[in-house]
């Protein structure tokens, strides 16, 4: 007889609804099994036919880490667009090359880990290349965008199921597992949260991933705001995956907890489903999470509630059911429709700042081009491998013709001559193939090894002459005649081996330090002087070489022959992404390097038809004064070169604008630390100062005319139309954009505010009619005594141009919104944190699992004040619940001390609270404005008034 067929397990049947089928699969599961999904490479189980799967996948601006695929510009290049419809399209192709890359390598994930939404506060922060904006509506708008993209327009299935980075307030790399950031309910609210909430609820997103962080003294990877927020905003299930390492940082950097098990099952509890921590190797997680089970710091269902949000997003990709996946046959990689996006997309991404009539390049003008990056096409560290390869230099000579452009990249060139005479020798290299680094694929590139299979660097009569450069801070770059770059690998030696400067930790960077008369080599990647020894150079410890540094042309020489001879010249500057301002490393200045600056000054004093074209990944501070033209870019992938060489040429009107905020001084800037946009007056938002250029700037080679400005209001919101009309000679974009502000509001609210934009391709003469239908909550803010939304009555000015400062018609509105109450402080108290102003504060946790409180900075001075306090009838007793040690006053505005309560005897634990009561003379009442000033190292939690 024939066996009969065994029936089919309900999480294999298609026809099921999800959700039934991920119960059915968690069912089958042993503990076992289910624990050890919770670690970023999940076993597979074969006894079901269960794939293993792993989270993650970096596809920030192409699919990173795995070998050739499609690079497109930075993300903050794709914020310069201002265009959804474009974005959308470039995580199309991106998922689809993901999809393709799977198919021929099973080690490219599906669940990817982007886009980036962090906003772009600070930029001096090291990774300003990864987010979109300094605005939470730009940056929700774009990764809406390109998180649709990355999804994909089935209604079932997914092409890749995207988690955005870093949950919360993350924008610092300076010490940034151990800072917290001190967030008030108003940032948190109409700043940090608004950025993510606007993408989930787009319905495009299958979960977030916490940052290294702590926010309000709290880390991000136990923070309640993921149950208090996130999950709240969609039904779907969200996967939140930890960043590498973050896990165990929890006890071993900040000591937030005593063992792995506590923190584990913190995490676990918070919200935390998949555990990024020890590479491939899941042992470590998998012991935690039983010792944890075992200790009764975790329950099964905690588990099971982890594993099902993992499981949902395997279902939505399509993993069970690849008969009806619809994108289980992708294969488009390296299209020339990703090829031409790629170029489109660089194109859109140019943002021309200043032009007093040099753009666009007459025919026949004889070039000069100069600079660190004119022949480079930089990648940085969530880039894939370059298939495709398009610099500066490159697209000019393309453009206009090799025989018309001049070359000087500006480097200087040098020998290094040893104590004994000798100098620096860099021998033949054998004809040995080697890859880029990377070239390959990684799951973990931050493992991949320097190049040993060429020989090291000795010491020789004969020198070989270098190319150096210096990026900033003293930081070097040493390239051989054969444009390999010098580099250390494990076993010590110098070898010129590196394509480019690259890896977790570069190899490639050193800093020339004054010693006697010479100086010494430092490699920066171990810290080791540079020796000589009898088997070759080497980083290493021991007596370091002395070298005298022999210059045998300085870079502004190059730079000036090639000026003096050119009709125009193209200055390229900018930065490397993995040297100065990277992951793991903030800025230091928003001033271009000593070096470029000379090339600069070099360019402009031997011609003064001189164009600078940045290419970086974050803003400078530049003296645009002398300069006819200026432009900036982001570094911009496969195709930057030709890009800029069709923008410089007019075959293409620029029409990207600025994303952010560019200052003039360092002096403008905020300490990188102060994450409060509202006191600290920061971003285009609230800045005060007089921008470089402002947010939304850019220039076009067309003019464009703005008219008929009208708003209606309704009974929902408010309907803003104007028209726009191509006043030039050329066909061109134009970014219009719609800013709104409260006239005279009860709290500091934005200078303006963006509510809408449009990006619209208009010929000679031709104009549109743009319409923005804006809800009520677009006007409203966070009431901070009542601890939600709120749009205040009164009037609204609308504000409609080509950028934040760029108004070119105005109009008024009036709103009803609702009247704002006092605070009921006799019924509710006061909480610590919700304060409408504070000096000398930061806020702390106030218990580990949720909650806020306030404590002075450095356990000094501190006050913090809040508006209209409803005293009713009079109080004749304050209570303030507290920790630690020292005082705290409790002061009416423009009145007397109403209460000084003490804590005298410490409490050693900062979570346990006392509350101390003081009388209160005299019986005040009314509405008051009421503040604490704070002495000692106390932790305030709340305030309480008795009538």
């Amino acid at each position: 007889m024939t066996a009969p067929t065994p029936p089919t397990p309900p999480f294999r049947d298609p026809d099921l609804p999800f959700a039934e089928r991920v119960d059915d699969l968690l069912s089958r599961l042993t503990l076992d099994e289910r624990i050890g999904f919770l670690h970023q490479f999940g076993p597979a189980v074969e006894r079901l036919g269960v794939a293993a799967f792993r989270t993650g996948q970096e596809a920030l601006h192409g699919v990173a880490w795995m070998g050739p695929a499609t690079v497109f510009p930075q993300a903050v290049g794709l914020g310069a667009t201002w265009n959804e419809d474009l974005v959308r399209r470039v995580g199309e192709a991106v998922s689809r090359e993901a999809r393709a890359m799977r198919a021929r390598d099973e080690r490219v994930g599906l669940n990817v880990w982007s886009p980036t939404v962090n906003l772009l506060r600070h930029p001096l922060w090291g990774r300003n290349e990864e987010g979109y904006s300094e605005d939470p509506r730009l940056t929700s708008a774009i990764a809406t965008a390109y998180t649709r993209g990355l999804r994909g327009d089935h209604p079932v299935y997914w092409r890749t199921a995207p988690v955005l980075k870093h949950w919360l307030a993350h924008n610092n790399e300076t010490r940034r597992d151990t800072t917290s950031s001190s967030v008030r309910p108003r940032v948190l609210h109409e700043y940090d949260l608004r950025a993510f909430r606007d993408a989930v609820e787009a319905g495009a997103v299958a979960g977030v991933m916490p940052a290294y962080n702590l926010v309000n003294g709290r880390p991000n990877h136990v923070s309640p705001y993921l149950r208090e927020h996130l999950r709240t905003w969609t039904d779907e299930e969200l996967l939140v995956c930890s960043d590498a390492g973050a896990p165990s940082n929890l006890v071993d950097s900040e000591h937030y907890f005593d063992t792995h098990e506590e923190a584990t099952a913190a995490a676990l509890r918070a919200g935390v489903d998949s555990f990024t921590d020890h590479g491939t190797d899941s042992s470590t997680i998998v012991a935690r999470v039983k010792g944890a089970l075992e200790q009764g710091l975790l329950t099964e269902e905690d588990i099971d509630t982890a594993v099902r949000r993992q499981l949902s997003v395997r279902f939505r990709l399509g993993e069970f059911d690849p008969g009806r996946d619809p994108y289980a046959g992708e294969r488009a990689f390296d299209t020339p429709e990703h090829r031409a996006l790629a170029q489109e997309t660089a194109e859109q991404a140019v943002v021309l700042l200043k032009n007093d009539g040099l753009l666009p390049l007459a025919p026949g003008r004889r070039l000069a081009v100069v600079g660190l990056l004119a022949d480079e096409c930089k990648l940085d560290w969530y880039s894939g491998s370059l298939i495709h390869r398009s610099t500066p230099l490159e697209g000019l000579y393309e453009r206009f013709g090799a025989d018309r452009v001049e070359f000087a990249e500006g480097v200087d060139r040098v020998l290094l001559r040893t104590s004994d005479g000798a100098f620096l020798h860099v021998p033949p290299a054998p004809d040995v193939p080697g890859t880029a680094r990377g070239e390959e694929g990684a799951l973990d590139p931050a493992l991949l090894a320097g190049r040993t299979d060429l020989p090291p660097l000795t010491a020789a009569p004969d020198g070989t002459e270098l190319a150096l450069v210096d990026w900033g801070d003293g930081v070097l770059t040493l390239r051989a005649p054969d444009g390999r770059y010098l580099s250390v690998a494990d076993d010590g030696h110098l070898r010129a081996s590196a394509d480019q400067p690259g890896g977790w930790v570069v190899q490639e960077t050193f800093r020339l330090e004054p010693h006697g008369d010479g100086h010494l080599l430092r490699h920066l990647g171990t810290g080791h002087p540079v020796r000589v020894t009898p088997d070759g150079v080497r980083a290493a410890e021991g007596e370091p070489e002395v070298f005298e540094v022999v210059v045998t042309e300085r870079g502004e020489d190059a730079v000036t022959r090639a000026a003096a001879a050119a009709d125009v010249v193209v200055v390229v500057a900018g930065n490397d992404p993995h040297i100065n301002g990277r992951e793991t490393e903030d800025r230091t200045t928003l001033r271009l390097p000593a070096h470029q600056e000379r090339l600069l000054r070099a360019a402009r004093t031997s011609n003064p038809r001189t164009i600078l074209a940045l290419v970086s990944a974050y803003p400078y501070a530049v003296d645009p004064a002398d300069l006819p033209a200026v432009l900036w870019t982001a570094h911009g992938g496969q195709a930057a070169g030709t890009a800029l060489a069709r923008v410089l040429a007019g075959d293409v009107s620029p029409a990207g604008r600025l994303p952010q905020t560019w200052y003039a001084d360092d002096a403008d800037l905020p300490e990188l630390l102060d994450y409060d946009v509202i006191g600290g007056r920061q971003t285009y938002l609230y800045f005060e100062g007089a921008p470089l250029f402002p947010f939304g700037h850019g220039l076009s080679y067309a003019a464009f005319a703005y008219g008929e400005l009208t708003a209606d209001v309704t009974a929902s919101g408010v309907r803003v139309a104007f028209g726009v009309t191509n006043t030039g000679a050329v066909t061109a974009d134009e970014v219009a954009q719609l800013y709104g502000r409260a006239v005279d509001p009860s709290v500091p609210r934005p200078c303006r505010e963006l509510l809408g934009h449009r990006r619209v391709t208009l010929t000679p003469g031709e104009s549109t009619r743009l319409f923005f239908d804006l809800p009520l909550s677009a006007f409203a803010f966070w009431d901070v005594a009542a601890g939600r939304w709120r749009v205040e009555p009164g009037p609204y000015e609308l504000l409609a141009g080509a950028s934040s400062e760029d108004v070119r018609l105005r109009t008024t509105v009036t709103l009803e919104g609702e009247p704002g109450a006092p605070r009921p402080v006799v019924e509710h108290g006061l909480d610590a944190a919700g304060f409408d102003e504070q000096s000398g504060t930061e806020i702390v946790d106030r218990t580990k699992e949720s909650g806020d409180a306030v404590t002075p900075l450095g356990g000094k001075d501190g006050e913090l004040l809040y508006r209209r306090c409803d005293l009713g009838a009079g109080v004749r007793e304050v209570s303030v619940e507290m920790s630690g040690t020292g005082t705290v006053d409790v002061v009416l505005d423009g009145g007397p001390l109403l209460a000084s309560l003490p804590l005298k005897a410490a409490t050693a634990d900062p979570y346990a609270y006392v509350t101390v009561t003081a009388p209160v003379a005299g019986a005040p009442g009314g509405v008051r404005d009421v503040r604490l000033r704070v002495r000692g190292a106390l932790r305030v939690a709340r305030v309480g008034f008795t009538a």
